[in-house]
């Protein structure tokens, strides 16, 4: 297909084919690093005792794994993947160009049109396995500039801002029926957005002081008619224990140590979190820190060393989810891209098009899917942006029809309502 893949040609992609600043809101969104509940495996011991459902469950209705990284503030999509090949790069990228590949600090090839930045040496050895797929000029139907918007549509999955109350996410694990509360989790704090909804789910965070185990056994006493939250409780307790086992693994199996070490933490724990034979399936990881309007850097600096931690997060997930590798497909969004060329302050503005990843044994990986709309200014979207080609939509609908095995009806109909144009893209999951 020339210098990249392209599946918004041919027959790779069909429309309804089942198979297949506002200155206010640049504040940017943090890791939150205490615990969402509860803490302490005695305390679920208490639980059982007082007749509350054991901890033990019944099988769980899928073993495939999936994780959504929320890239929070609008990463740069051109420095994550520059498209170093395309004519007017170099020209319009100004200081913000990475080197090409071979030179210090330069791109790292994937196809000899686009690349990924040199900080991100992990990812690019699992293209070359066959492990990654790269998006590019990509977009929700969103074309304003207002991180709260932008993270709202993405989170909510409709065609506006505000368009649902609930998360694409929680509607996902809804069409699981009841076992839909055992299969999510959260690692923050609290539940964001994308995963708020009819459905509970649990969440966990590293930090925060023990509860006594008597007071959880009082609560569950006092609350043991209450259905909804003695449920509440125990899923906070079971995602506790397993988070507790899961850091003792780490620790006992020397975790990657240095940089982040908040997210180097929250990401093992939740690798091992989802390895675990009775864990969650399902996981929504924050990442905030993307927001670079001044200094941004190219092959080194503020971003590069982000891009860094973000690397070696994703290849922490990859080495502690092996046993279940072929099992697990991770999706790394932003709410939206940024403006081509540098501004003032040796930085980008928010934009529209940008990149996504898609990592994981079950990928069918190795490409870079784009309809590429080119770096020329005649080409930029409103003159400054690169133009989104691709919905993100398409790449989430069909990672959950594909991977999840949903039907294309329930994805298209229940958890993306009103989104018919964003078809699917076909062959991004291993058969």
């Amino acid at each position: 297909m020339g210098a990249y893949d392209n599946y918004h040609t041919g027959a790779e992609i069909n429309s309804h084919d089942p198979a297949a600043c506002d200155d206010h809101d640049c504040e940017e969104n943090r890791l939150i690093t205490r615990r969402a509940l509860f803490q302490g495996g005695a305390g679920a011991m208490a639980l059982a005792a007082m007749g509350m459902p054991g901890l033990s469950l019944a099988a769980l209705p899928t073993d495939r794994r999936f994780v959504f990284v929320l890239l929070r503030g609008g990463l740069d999509g051109l420095a994550a993947v520059p498209a170093y090949a395309d004519p007017a790069y170099k020209g319009i990228r100004g200081q913000l160009a990475v080197a090409e590949p071979g030179r210090d600090d330069g791109v790292l090839d994937l196809n000899g049109f686009f690349g990924l930045h040199p900080s991100l040496k992990n990812l690019h050895g699992l293209y070359q396995q066959g492990d990654l797929s790269v998006f590019h000029a990509v977009a929700t139907p969103y074309r304003e500039r207002s991180h709260f918007d932008a993270q709202n549509l993405l989170e909510v999955g409709a065609d506006r801002p505000n368009g649902a109350s609930d998360g694409w996410m929680n509607r996902m694990l809804g069409l699981y029926g009841a076992d839909g509360a055992r299969l999510g989790i959260a690692f923050n704090q609290t539940i964001p957005l994308i995963l708020s909804g009819p459905t509970p789910v649990s969440s966990w965070a590293p930090g925060g002081a023990d509860m006594p185990d008597d007071f959880l056994a009082r609560l569950a006493h006092v609350y043991a008619h209450d259905q909804l939250f003695s449920t509440l409780l125990q899923q906070a307790v079971s995602a506790d224990v397993i988070a507790d086992q899961a850091q003792q693994g780490m620790m006992g199996g020397g975790g990657a140590a240095g940089g982040n070490q908040v997210l180097t933490r929250t990401l093992g724990t939740a690798a091992r979190m989802l390895q675990a034979a009775d864990g969650p399936r399902m996981a929504v990881i924050e990442v905030g820190g993307w927001d670079t309007h001044a200094n941004q850097g190219a092959g080194t600096g503020q971003l590069a060393n982000r891009l860094r931690q973000l690397d070696e997060g994703i290849a922490l997930l990859a080495k502690e989810l092996a046993p279940v590798w072929d099992r697990t497909a991770i999706v790394v969004m932003t709410e939206f891209g940024r403006t081509v060329a540098v501004n003032g302050t040796r930085g980008t503005d928010h934009g529209t098009g940008g990149m996504a990843l898609l990592a994981g044994g079950s990928v069918n990986g190795g490409h870079v899917l784009t309809n590429w709309p080119g770096l020329d200014t005649s080409k930029l979207y409103q003159g400054r942006d690169l133009a989104p080609t691709l919905d993100a939509r398409s790449i989430l609908k069909s990672v959950l029809a594909q991977h999840l095995g949903l039907s294309w009806a329930d994805v298209e109909n229940h958890v993306f309502p009103n989104s018919r144009e964003a078809g699917p893209i076909r062959q991004l999951i291993k058969a």
